[in-house]
């Protein structure tokens, strides 16, 4: 079966889950650790793998990279087409383990909101790789945090977010193992909250969310044990 996770990430519904304030907060902590990430390669081609859902297109830009978004359907344009629409953002669709690009077309890859909800993560990374020249940013839900409990804690985080659906939590030592497998190894590590962003989202408040992120990790808990983490890796020649 075709991969097309990243169908529903693109869509209106899923991006309800990042209205508000809160949503906005968690967004701009996505942002800025993304660009930090990004820093050695300033204004080069970024591909964002699955990026449909928009939520790095403008701050990419605004940053002056080169930016091209790949979905698995041309679905996928409709919240990047203020950016695509005007040609400051490139668009192309098709397979997700087999792209029509040439290899090493990307100084960078991005690929979040991705990893966790395709069946065949191995796969995917390794498309990943073809694709980058010198390195790929990724996100996933880290087993060391609250995900641990992710089974147990679903039916609350379905109750919060109405329509969201299981995903895979990994092990850092086995996505960075998948990545090492290609020639790829770990430079960069952000994990990015300590507390469930859906229990964040059931409090309603975003000085309360602030408060206990920045109290969390200002004792450490964030570095230990946040989640999801933003992973970078960079080609080994």
């Amino acid at each position: 079966m075709r991969e097309d996770a990243d169908v529903e990430t693109s869509s209106d519904a899923y991006a309800r889950r990042f209205a508000g304030a809160i949503g906005t907060w968690f967004l701009e902590v996505q942002a800025r650790a993304t660009l930090e990430l990004l820093r050695p390669w300033p204004g080069g081609r970024v591909l964002d793998f699955g990026g449909g859902h928009g939520q790095l297109t403008g701050a990419l830009v605004e940053a002056g990279f080169a930016v091209t978004v790949y979905a698995s359907d041309e679905r996928c344009q409709t919240r990047v087409r203020e950016w695509t629409g005007t040609g400051r953002a490139c668009f192309v669709s098709g397979d997700l383990l087999a792209a029509p690009l040439p290899d090493r077309a990307f100084d960078v890859v991005l690929a979040y909101r991705l990893l966790p909800h395709v069946r065949t993560w191995r796969e995917l990374i390794g498309e990943l790789a073809r694709l980058a020249r010198h390195a790929i940013v990724v996100d996933y839900p880290a087993a060391r945090s609250v995900n641990a409990l992710s089974g147990a804690l679903f039916g609350l985080k379905k109750r919060v977010e109405k329509d969201t659906r299981p995903f895979t939590v990994f092990q850092g030592s086995e996505i960075q193992e998948a990545f090492a497998a290609r020639g790829f190894v770990g430079s960069g590590r952000h994990p990015q909250f300590v507390f469930p962003m859906a229990l964040h989202r059931a409090m309603g408040s975003v000085t309360l969310t602030r408060a206990l992120e920045a109290g969390a990790s200002a004792v450490g808990l964030r570095r230990a044990f946040g989640s999801p983490v933003l992973l970078r890796v960079e080609r080994r020649d």
